[in-house]
């Protein structure tokens, strides 16, 4: 990987205004490539980015196959783009969550918000979990794992190449340890609570840190409470009720791996004389809870992204709706609803009008009594939205007025 910028990207007239704001996308249609053709550039290799006239305006990578064709690491151009930039980027982002957290279990890398555009690092105390999601941070991956050696001293890192964003920048999927001996589980621990994680094999990067405070949040409600978990994963939001004093947890969630290790989580804890899992679609196992007669005080929807891009709003509005009905219908009079969303296409805002909806249609009263979002280690950067993607909602759903 080179260190030093060895093309210029030159951008039509006025398409500076959102770089200069803040932003650090630059689009393929934005570039004027009669000027500065993008045809050629090595995918992941350093550019200049200046205005239509010849103004820099920072440091990137490149992807001529990708819509985002450029991201900026630095506004620097003078600044190599190398092992000791990626150093002092970590040093940065550390600083950061070890400002807010006593025990080393958080993102310690999120993205464009950290300066690292593509790049997403979750850390298990001395084990790392790397995410190299575009073409520029990837051709730095040797650099990377370097830096990390560096600044962190983990045992082990291992490198969660098979998120489907790499395809989008025509890369191959893979999953390979990098450096170390990477154990067969993994530990977290969240606000009090221990959990181990398949380490290898676990969704995403094996844990979810951003409902880390709407989890802290939840659990001052539910003591003595029937918990209902819908997309349970391995118990992250079910099993800290329970931490909490809650009296008894039913999980949902598709994956019979997830529940199996929720089980072992259980009974780690020693609440799995009050643990029921129900493996299967969440839809499904919420109409035979319906047909059950079953109860529940306290519920948490907190599913997969139903709305990937913009076109899928509606459809994914509905299935939202629909989550939240058959939820409601469940729910003892005055219980709680945590209705969660990680679409970021979906406004906070929309998904309180489709409990609101909901709501209506079942003749109940929903109260929202805390609205979160995603922690501190998943930082917004202010000008770009799509950083801010995580909604929690929770509702007090009494009968109607």
């Amino acid at each position: 990987m080179p260190t030093t910028n060895s093309a210029t990207i030159r951008l039509n007239s006025k398409s500076d205004r959102r770089i200069k704001a803040g932003h650090l996308w630059v689009y393929s249609n934005e570039v004027d490539i009669a000027a500065t053709p993008l045809k050629g550039l090595e995918p992941g290799s350093i550019v200049t980015v200046e205005t239509a006239t010849g103004q820099p305006l920072g440091l990137a990578y490149v992807n001529p196959q990708s819509l985002i064709c450029c991201r900026i690491l630095t506004r620097d151009v003078r600044k190599p783009i190398n092992q000791g930039f990626l150093e002092h980027r970590l040093s940065n982002a550390l600083a950061l969550r070890e400002s807010v957290y006593k025990q080393p279990y958080y993102r310690l890398v999120y993205g464009d918000s950290d300066g690292l555009s593509g790049l997403v690092i979750d850390r298990f105390g001395e084990y790392l979990v790397v995410q190299l999601n575009t073409a520029g941070m990837d051709a730095l991956r040797d650099d990377l794992i370097a830096a990390l050696k560096v600044v962190l001293k983990p045992k082990a890192i291992l490198v969660r190449n098979d998120s489907p964003l790499r395809e989008l920048e025509g890369l191959d999927t893979s999953v390979e340890v990098a450096f170390g001996d990477w154990p067969e589980m993994l530990h977290v621990e969240e606000n009090g609570v221990t959990f181990t994680v398949d380490a290898t094999s676990g969704q995403k990067t094996g844990w979810f840190y951003d409902h880390r405070e709407n989890r802290r949040e939840l659990v001052r409600w539910v003591k003595g409470k029937r918990v209902l978990d819908l997309f349970s994963y391995v118990g992250g939001w079910g099993l800290q009720c329970m931490a909490a004093g809650a009296e008894s947890l039913a999980a949902v969630d598709a994956s019979s791996a997830a529940l199996d290790q929720l089980q072992k989580n259980a009974e780690s804890l020693g609440f799995a004389d009050s643990l029921t899992c129900y493996e299967g679609n969440a839809f499904q196992a919420l109409e035979n809870l319906l047909e059950q007669g079953q109860k529940f005080d306290v519920i948490i929807s907190d599913p997969p992204a139903f709305i990937k891009r913009k076109k899928d709003l509606n459809k994914g509005s509905a299935a939202y709706k629909k989550l939240t009905s058959l939820a409601m219908r469940l729910l003892e009079p005055n219980g709680l609803l945590m209705a969660a969303s990680c679409s970021m296409h979906l406004p906070e805002d929309t998904l309180i009008d489709l409990v609101r909806g909901a709501g209506r249609h079942l003749d109940r009263h929903p109260q929202l009594i805390y609205r979160g979002g995603q922690g501190p280690d998943h930082p917004v950067h202010p000008a770009i939205p799509e950083t801010r993607y995580l909604k929690a909602c929770l509702f007090r759903v009494s009968p109607s007025l």
